[in-house]
């Protein structure tokens, strides 16, 4: 059959050309068996996985997330799916230079973000604010991906099933923090390992620090997620005059230049470089250093700027009002309420039974793009206004309301 001589090919190919630190898609391991996907299709495991994610209703949510910069009326300022691209795209591009495998890496970038709170790490740091004063846990977002992907998010009735590689890289992806070195080496992949990351992620601050990725190309996109990010933050903070190009520090400006374009090529070309050849990611000790210092000066101009902390501010607030109001439906149970009719009732009552009514919230509201959070807490907490026309066409809706039932049945 032509399907079975493409596999052939495929794997062929893997065989042939892929060194061995590279994660070869036949190794791949779901949760449970699957008896069609992967052994009757023309794709590899870890391309089936890219699709489910692309495919996904957590996926699409993507357009209406933060990044860095939130409520800018400015179309060129990053939205969460544009870095979503971008880090799918660099990591790609180290794989395919490095030998990796490419749907693996694919895979994982798609979803490395899909966790991830409306009002992007302000959203975050509120969310998981107040799950710890209540003794509830935490809310990291990069667990909370794999916590998407492999429990809330449903094809049908069915969960998305995802490999063990995708899902290990998913958590491990955390470049936000500090890194005292890039040299890293895939270690051993195991269910009961991921399973432990996860639930100390959610309950042990600092946890997700150790968490690293398991194969090689986990840890490219884990490096593609800070290039992808840190040259981009910077444009959209001169693009918004919250900095200027000649503020970089000079060592940044000399090795790293001061754009976007010229700030990915650098950290690309460098770790390619570096790397290539070997089974780890390293940079060079001059370009590290650089790449150091321009997160440090992001962290300190960018992200913890006045005009973020003001903002934070006020949505630590709303969240606040938000998260209270639905923790009431979910302990009361109210069924009308949309935390019931968009997430508890699809998932069933055994979620509702086995789940704290905290972590439902966090659930839902995690899930929650910009707008449709901003229009849940509107409905909520902000008086709804009419003008006269609006009232006398309500007033005759509710008299006339047998009648048009009756005439519509």
């Amino acid at each position: 059959m032509m399907i079975d001589e493409i596999r052939k090919n495929f794997r062929r190919r893997e065989d042939e050309f892929y060194p061995e630190y590279a994660f070869k898609s036949v190794n791949a391991v779901r949760e449970r068996e699957e008896t069609s996907d992967d052994d009757f299709d023309f794709r590899g495991a870890f391309a089936h996985d890219a699709d489910r994610i692309l495919h996904s209703h957590a996926f699409a949510r993507y357009m209406d997330k933060t990044q860095v910069f939130f409520q800018v009326k400015n179309d060129h300022i990053t939205r969460r799916s544009l870095h979503v691209q971008m880090v799918s795209r660099i990591a790609r591009t180290l794989g395919r230079c490095l030998g990796l495998n490419e749907d693996l890496i694919e895979a994982i970038a798609l979803g490395h973000d899909i966790g991830h709170t409306p009002f992007g790490h302000i959203g975050e740091k509120a969310l998981s604010d107040i799950l710890r004063e209540r003794d509830k846990g935490l809310f990291i977002h990069n667990a909370q991906s794999v916590r998407v992907l492999r429990k809330l998010e449903t094809y049908g009735n069915r969960h998305l099933n995802l490999t063990l590689p995708v899902l290990d890289g998913i958590l491990g992806h955390n470049g936000e923090i500090e890194f005292p070195e890039y040299h890293y080496e895939p270690a051993n992949l195991r269910w009961e390992i991921l399973d432990e990351n996860l639930k100390n992620c959610f309950s042990v601050p600092g946890y997700d620090r150790k968490v690293f990725p398991s194969t090689l190309e986990g840890c490219v996109v884990r490096v593609s997620d800070i290039i992808a990010y840190i040259g981009k933050d910077f444009e959209d903070a001169v693009t918004l005059k919250i900095i200027r190009r000649e503020d970089l520090p000079e060592s940044v400006l000399k090795i790293l230049k001061p754009t976007n374009r010229d700030i990915i090529r650098a950290l690309c070309d460098d770790l390619i470089k570096t790397s290539y050849g070997k089974n780890y990611l390293a940079f060079s000790p001059d370009v590290f250093t650089a790449f150091q210092e321009l997160k440090r000066f992001n962290f300190r101009r960018i992200y913890e700027c006045a005009i973020i902390r003001d903002q934070q501010k006020m949505f630590s607030r709303t969240m606040r009002c938000l998260f209270d109001s639905l923790l009431d439906d979910v302990v009361t149970r109210n069924r009308k309420s949309d935390v019931f009719r968009r997430l508890i009732d699809r998932l069933g009552d055994e979620y509702l039974e086995s789940e704290t009514p905290e972590r439902i919230v966090a659930d839902y509201i995690s899930g929650m793009t910009d707008h449709y959070f901003l229009k849940q807490f509107e409905r909520r907490f902000v008086p709804t206004h009419y003008d006269y026309d609006e009232v006398e066409i309500l007033n005759w809706v509710v008299e006339k309301a047998p009648e048009i039932v009756s005439y519509i049945w």
